[in-house]
C-alpha cells in the first residue's frame, strides 16, 4: 500500500507540476527532472496511510504543487512546506478517510496483499478476503484516547500495539529514517542544527512531562519513534525554502516545531501534530532570518 501511494503521489505531482509550468509559460523539462516535485510527491505519500483512498492523494498532490508551490512563485518561492500544507489539507478535510491505517500485525489476519491494497484504495472495499480491521489506530492516536478516557498508559503499554521504544513496528520504520538522516548528514546535504534541535527538544519536554505524571505522559522514546517525528526531523524540516536559513534560526525554528509537536499530540484534536507544527513555524521563518542574521564584519550593533 505504501508503494501505490508512493507511486500515485510521484505521478500526480508530475502531472501537477507540467500543468502549471505549462499555465506559467515556463519550460517544462528544467523542472520536472530537477527531482524537486518527485521529492514533494513521496513525502506527501509517506503521510498517507497504506489504504487512503486515491482521490485523497490527488486533492492532497493538487493543494500543495498548483497552489502552495506555485501561486507563491514556484520552485524557492513558496512559504509553506508542500508536502506538509499537502497533508494537512487533506488530514482536515477528509479525516474519515485519513484514519485508515493497517492493524498491527499481531491483531490482523489475514494481511492485506497487493491486490486487496489496490481494492481499498481504488474501490474502498477488499472485495471478499474477510478482511476488515483497516481502521485500527496508530500507536499514538490510541495512547491519546485512552488517556482521554482515564486509563493509565502503565494499564495498556504492553498491549501488542506498542513495541520496545514505540509502536510495533513504527519503530523500525523511525530507526531506518534516522539512519538515512544521518548519511544526509554525513554528505553535508541537510544541516545538522535541525534534526538535532527538533529531536533533542521533543525530548527534554516529554521527559519533563513524563517525569511530573507518567501515567499520562508518554516516555522521551515514545515521542522520538513513533509517527512522524524521525521523517520530519530530517527530511521535511531541513527543508532549504521552508525553513530558517541562519544557524540560530534553524535552531530555534526546529525547537519550536517540538513545543508545538507535543502540544498538540498531548493536548490537541489530532494525535500527530508534526504537520502542522512545521506549517505554523514556517510562518515565523521570515522574522527568524531577520532577528538572527548575522552581523557583517565592521557592521555595528545599533545597526
Amino acid at each position: 500500500g505504501v508503494l501505490i501511494q508512493c507511486v500515485l503521489a510521484v505521478t500526480f505531482a508530475l502531472a501537477a507540476e507540467a500543468a502549471m509550468l505549462k499555465l506559467r509559460k515556463l519550460p517544462v523539462k528544467p523542472f520536472l527532472t530537477d527531482g524537486s516535485v518527485i521529492l514533494t510527491g513521496l513525502l506527501f505519500a509517506l503521510t498517507l496511510s497504506p489504504y487512503t483512498p486515491w482521490w485523497v492523494n490527488l486533492c492532497g498532490i493538487v493543494f500543495a504543487v498548483m497552489l502552495v508551490k506555485h501561486i507563491y512563485g514556484g520552485l524557492g518561492n513558496n512559504v509553506f512546506n508542500p508536502a506538509m500544507a499537502g497533508y494537512v489539507f487533506v488530514l482536515l478535510s477528509f479525516p474519515a478517510e485519513m484514519t485508515r491505517w493497517p492493524a498491527t500485525r499481531a491483531l490482523q489476519e489475514p494481511a492485506a496483499g497487493f491486490m486487496d491494497c489496490l481494492r481499498l484504495i481504488f474501490t474502498g472495499s477488499a472485495g471478499e478476503t474477510g478482511i476488515d480491521a483497516m481502521t485500527a489506530a496508530t500507536p499514538l492516536a490510541y495512547l491519546q484516547s485512552q488517556v482521554s478516557g482515564m486509563y493509565m498508559i502503565s494499564e495498556f503499554i504492553g498491549e501488542p500495539a506498542f513495541g520496545h521504544m514505540a509502536g510495533s513496528g513504527w519503530e523500525w520504520v523511525a530507526l531506518a529514517f534516522l539512519a538515512g538522516g544521518c548519511w544526509l548528514i554525513f554528505r553535508k546535504i541537510i544541516y545538522w542544527q535541525v534534526p538535532a534541535s527538533l529531536i533533542g527538544s521533543l525530548f527534554l519536554i516529554s521527559l519533563v512531562f513524563h517525569w511530573l505524571d507518567g501515567d499520562v505522559y508518554a516516555a522521551p522514546l515514545f515521542h522520538v519513534f513513533t509517527l512522524s517525528t524521525m521523517l520530519g526531523a530530517f527530511f521535511i524540516a531541513t527543508d532549504p525554502v521552508s525553513s530558517a536559513t541562519t544557524a540560530r534560526g534553524r535552531i530555534i525554528f526546529a525547537s519550536g516545531v517540538a513545543v508545538l509537536a507535543f502540544s498538540i499530540r498531548t493536548w490537541g484534536s489530532h494525535p500527530d501534530g508534526l504537520a502542522f507544527a512545521i506549517v505554523i513555524m514556517n510562518c515565523a521563518v521570515p522574522v527568524l532570518d531577520h532577528y538572527t542574521r548575522p552581523r557583517v564584519l565592521g557592521e555595528s550593533i545599533a545597526d
